[in-house]
């Protein structure tokens, strides 16, 4: 019986104080950031939902490919010269610490042009469902 109050008081206190276990995700999967293959990058951003805390991965060869953090005008346009941030390490872990869009384009020209970008949309972590104060006169 006390080991079942432990547990249950452990799960309140994740949900009072909103705890949240940030995610990392590959983009483009096993893929990874690429022109080849035809890797649908605006599908696979859809596909997940990103969240402040949470970590993109871009792996990919360094000789072909960079990483250019961008403002929307530039994503839209292919514009890579004037990047927000530039990654070429071939693994370049990213922690998405901001609610909003995060935009990226591969740097080489073309690349931008035959699809190799990536629009990822963060959102604020929400309290948990079903998370009220902890009840009056709740003892270990």
């Amino acid at each position: 019986m006390a080991f079942a109050k432990k547990t249950m008081l452990f799960f309140l206190m994740l949900a009072l104080f909103g705890v949240s276990f940030a995610a990392v995700y590959k983009v483009g999967d096993s893929a990874g950031w690429t022109t080849l293959g035809h890797v649908d990058y605006k599908k696979w951003a859809s596909s997940h939902n990103f969240h402040v805390g949470d970590s993109v991965v871009f792996e990919y060869h360094k000789q072909y490919h960079s990483v250019r953090q961008v403002t929307h005008k530039d994503f839209r346009s292919c514009n890579a010269s004037s990047p927000v941030a530039t990654y070429t390490s071939g693994s370049d872990s990213i922690t998405l610490k901001r609610a909003g869009h995060y935009y990226f384009l591969c740097g080489t020209p073309g690349h931008c042009q035959a699809g190799q970008k990536v629009d990822i949309l963060v959102t604020s972590p929400s309290p948990c469902p079903g998370a009220s104060p902890a009840p009056h006169g709740l003892s270990p």
